[in-house]
This record gives structure tokens, sequence and C-alpha cells, in this order.
């Protein structure tokens, strides 16, 4: 049975290995990280700028979300739309999400006009998502589940049956845990619970 689109998506598995790519003495470092959210952006380009120092620009474009993705491109500074736009269109071309793509540029003293940033913005990102390990993952959701000890070997079994993931648990007097499903199945998990002796309180975790 063929997997449906909207259940996978592709990412990148870890930070790829930094590249250069030279453009009339400019140098222009790529980089790609998996990113989880907006607040993880900053601080890597923060860390780009002091790995860098003599950088003139740190260009770059995120995109996060599968469903409904948004995305950030940004030019810090280079001509509008010269360099974040075309990072981005490698984003989209390499069709991955949840992703950070940076270009760090070190002037090397001629300029290359709109056209040549272009290029070369585009032709940095693109070395960067070829570097990196792209992998498909499946969208997840997660529930709360919450049950007395009694019936923590019906709810194991059942995890353990259908494949379905621990993210977390507790045990104190009754046992909270917190599983993940592939979205495509998020009724048929909850089903499951809710049909057993007694039934287990389940609810989606937001």
């Amino acid at each position: 049975m063929e997997e449906s689109p909207q259940d996978t998506y592709k990412t990148i598995l870890k930070p790829s290995e930094e590249i250069l790519f030279k453009e009339r003495k400019s140098k222009f470092f790529g980089n790609a990280y998996p990113i989880r959210d907006e607040e993880d952006v900053k601080p890597l380009i923060e860390a780009l700028r002091k790995k860098h120092p003599t950088a003139n620009h740190v260009c770059y474009a995120w995109q996060l979300g599968v469903e409904e993705p948004h995305y950030r491109a940004n030019d810090d500074g280079e001509p509008n739309n010269s360099a974040g736009m075309p990072i981005y269109g490698q984003i989209q071309s390499f069709g991955v999400t949840n992703v950070l793509v940076a270009v760090t540029r070190i002037f090397g003293g001629t300029k290359l006009g709109v056209g040549g940033l272009i290029t070369a913005y585009r032709s940095g990102a693109q070395m960067a998502l070829e570097a990196a390990q792209i992998i498909e993952k499946t969208l997840r959701k997660e529930f709360i589940l919450k049950f007395d000890y009694d019936q923590m070997d019906k709810v194991m079994r059942t995890i353990k049956q259908h494949q379905l993931e621990i993210v977390s648990q507790e045990m104190e007097l009754s046992c909270t845990m917190v599983i993940s499903a592939r979205k495509l199945e998020a009724d048929q998990t909850q089903q499951l619970f809710t049909a057993m002796h007694p039934p287990i309180d389940i609810k989606i975790k937001e």
C-alpha cells in the first residue's frame, strides 16, 4: 500500500558540513541545519557570525511545518531579494522542511551585481543541502494517557503491538504517559485506548 503523501515529509538528519563557494574572490560559506521551531534560528545565525567575524553578511532562509508551512528569508543587508529568496528557492527545490539554510559572505573586493549575488547565494544554498543527509519522516501526533497501575500491562501491550512511541512517562500515584502515533492513524490510536475496560483517559497533546 502506498503511503499518503500528506503523511511523510523530508528534512535533514543533522547539521551539514560547512561548504565553501568562491566567486570573484568573495567567499560564500553554506550551512544547513534541522530546526524544530523559530527560536532555533537566532542562536545558529549568531554562532555563524562568531565563527566568521570578518563576514559582511549572514543571509538565510528557513521553513517550518508540513501541512501549513511557513518560511522567512533574510537578505541581511544585501540588495532586496538577492540572497534570502534564492536560498529559500533551494529549500523548495530540495522539498525539505523544518530546516534553516544560511550562506555567510566574506567580501573579496569585487562587486558581483544583483545577478551575480543571486547565483552565488543559490549555489551556496544548493551545495549546503547537497552536503546534508536528507531523510523522510512521518507526521506524528502526541497523546496524553492517564491510567492506574493495574492497567499498565494492557497499555504497554497495546503500545508494543501497534508500534506506538513512548515520548515520556511519569509514575506517581497513577501513571501519565505521552505517546506518539502516525498522524494518519490518530483516530484508531484513540479508539484503542477508549475501547479498553475501563477506558483509558486519552487526549491529544496540544
